[in-house]
C-alpha cells in the first residue's frame, strides 16, 4: 500500500475532519513529504486543533521550512506544543468576540421519566474523597456554554429535556424517614437558569417540604433568583453558586451570568434567610490567576456572614477522554485544555503540586472562615487534604456524616 493510501485510511480514524481546509491541506502536505507513522499522525492533528484552539501561532507558522528526518519534525512540533500546555496560560490576546462564531442554539423537549431520576453522583469514586451526594436530574442538558462542563458529554448539547412527569415522580419517590439525605439538583443543568419553566422548582419546592430529611442544594451560575425572592423557601433548601474569576467567567463559562451578578444575586438570597454556599470548582492555573481568585474570595468574606453560608467547596479541572474530545470538536476559542496533564485515577488533571497550591491558597484566604463554613475538596485525591486543611477523613462516609451534620445545624439554626 502506498502512503498516500495509508494517509487516506488513517485521517478516517483521527480528528482530521475536525480541522479548518488550510490545516487540512497542511497536514497532507507535510504528510506526504515525512510520512508519519498512524500515531505521529494522530498526534499532530491533534496538535493542530490545539494550537488553533488555544489562540497560539499554528501549525504552519511554527512549522519550520526543513527537517532533516520525520522523527525530528514530529519531535519539535509535539515539544512546542508541551511548552506550552506547561507554562501558565494567558487570556491577554483573548476577547468574548472569539466566541461568536460558535454560539450554542438549543430546543426545548419534553420526555416522559418512568420515575424520579434520584442517583449517586456521576463522578463519585472510591478513588478519590467523596461526599457521597446523590443528585437529581430535574432538567437535562444545560443551556449555558462553559467549555470545560462534563455534561456535554452526557447529553445532546442542542437539546434541553424536560421530564414531564417530573412532579409526579417526585410525589411517588419513597425516601427513609429515619435516614438524612443530601441531594443535588445541578449535575444535569443549571439549577437555576430556566426558572420555574414546566414547573420544575414548584415541584422541587414542594419535594423539599415534604421530606424535612432532606437537604436539597441548588447549583447555578446564573442570577435568576425571581423564583427564590417571590415565594417561601423550605428551611433545609442550600442554594449554591459556582464561581470564578472574571478572566475565566469571559472567556471559559460563555452565556452564564457575570460574576457581579451571581454575587449580587447570592446577596439578595442570602438576605431573605435563605443559606448559601459557595463552590469553586473549577479552580484554572493561568497568570496571575493566584491574585485574582483572592479578590473573589475577599470579596464573599466582606459581603457575607460566616453563619448563612454553608460551605465552600473547591475542586479543578478534570477530564474523562470523552470531554477531551468533545472539546476538540468544538469551533471555538477555548485554552482549557492547554494545561499540564496528568492521570489522576484515570482522568486527567493537574499535577498534585499545582492543586496544593491553589487549594491551600483559597483555603488560607477564608481564614477568618475557618471552624465557621464547612470546606471541602470535590473529587479530589485523598492526599491533599492533610496539606491543605491540616486533617483528612479515613473514608468518604465520616465524610458525607460530618457535612451533612455540618449542614443541619445550620438549617436549625434559621429562624
Amino acid at each position: 500500500m502506498s502512503y498516500v493510501e495509508k494517509f487516506k485510511t488513517n485521517i478516517e480514524k483521527t480528528n482530521y475532519n475536525n480541522l479548518d481546509e488550510e490545516n487540512k491541506q497542511f497536514i497532507e502536505n507535510i504528510s506526504l513529504k515525512y510520512e508519519f507513522s498512524f500515531q505521529e499522525l494522530k498526534q499532530l492533528i491533534d496538535f493542530a486543533i490545539d494550537f488553533k484552539m488555544w489562540h497560539e501561532k499554528e501549525l504552519k507558522d511554527i512549522f519550520k521550512e526543513e527537517y532533516s528526518n520525520r522523527k525530528q519534525c514530529f519531535n519539535d512540533i509535539r515539544n512546542k506544543w508541551i511548552e506550552l500546555k506547561n507554562k501558565p496560560n494567558s487570556y491577554n490576546n483573548f476577547s468574548k468576540d472569539l466566541y461568536k462564531d460558535d454560539v450554542r442554539r438549543f430546543k426545548f423537549t419534553q420526555y416522559e421519566a418512568p420515575k424520579a431520576a434520584l442517583g449517586s453522583c456521576p463522578v463519585a469514586s472510591p478513588n478519590t474523597r467523596c461526599c457521597n451526594l446523590m443528585t437529581l436530574d430535574a432538567v437535562q442538558s444545560c443551556g449555558f456554554d462553559c467549555s470545560y462542563c462534563s455534561i456535554q458529554s452526557f447529553y445532546n448539547q442542542d437539546k434541553i429535556g424536560f421530564d414531564v412527569n417530573f412532579k409526579e415522580n417526585l410525589k411517588n419517590l419513597k425516601l427513609d424517614p429515619n435516614k438524612t439525605y443530601h441531594i443535588g439538583t445541578g449535575q444535569s443543568s443549571d439549577s437555576l437558569m430556566w426558572g420555574n419553566k414546566e414547573g420544575v422548582l414548584d415541584a422541587l419546592f414542594d419535594f423539599a417540604r415534604r421530606n424535612e430529611n432532606v437537604i436539597l442544594e441548588f447549583k447555578t451560575k446564573s442570577n435568576n433568583i425571581k423564583y427564590f425572592l417571590e415565594n417561601d423557601v423550605p428551611k433545609n433548601i442550600i442554594c449554591t453558586w459556582s464561581l470564578n474569576t472574571p478572566t475565566i467567567i469571559d472567556n471559559e463559562e460563555h452565556l452564564a451570568a457575570s460574576l457581579e451578578k451571581r454575587i449580587e444575586a447570592a446577596k439578595k438570597v442570602s438576605q431573605k434567610g435563605v443559606l448559601v454556599g459557595f463552590h469553586f470548582h473549577p479552580i484554572v492555573h493561568y497568570e496571575n490567576y493566584l491574585e485574582e481568585y483572592e479578590e473573589v474570595y475577599k470579596t464573599l468574606i466582606s459581603n457575607f456572614e460566616p453563619n448563612k453560608v454553608a460551605l465552600v467547596s473547591m475542586g479543578t479541572l478534570t477530564f474523562i477522554k470523552p470531554v477531551i474530545q468533545k472539546i476538540r470538536n468544538r469551533n471555538f476559542k477555548s485554552k482549557i485544555l492547554q494545561m499540564p496533564m496528568v492521570d489522576a485515577n484515570g482522568k486527567q488533571s493537574y499535577p498534585l503540586e499545582i492543586k496544593r497550591e491553589m487549594f491551600s491558597h483559597a483555603y488560607n484566604t477564608f481564614k477568618p472562615w475557618h471552624d465557621k463554613v464547612y470546606f471541602y475538596l470535590c473529587m479530589e485525591d485523598h492526599s491533599l487534604w492533610k496539606d491543605v486543611f491540616g486533617y483528612e477523613y479515613a473514608t468518604n462516609d465520616e465524610m458525607e456524616n460530618e457535612m451533612k451534620t455540618s449542614y443541619f445545624d445550620k438549617i436549625t439554626a434559621i429562624k
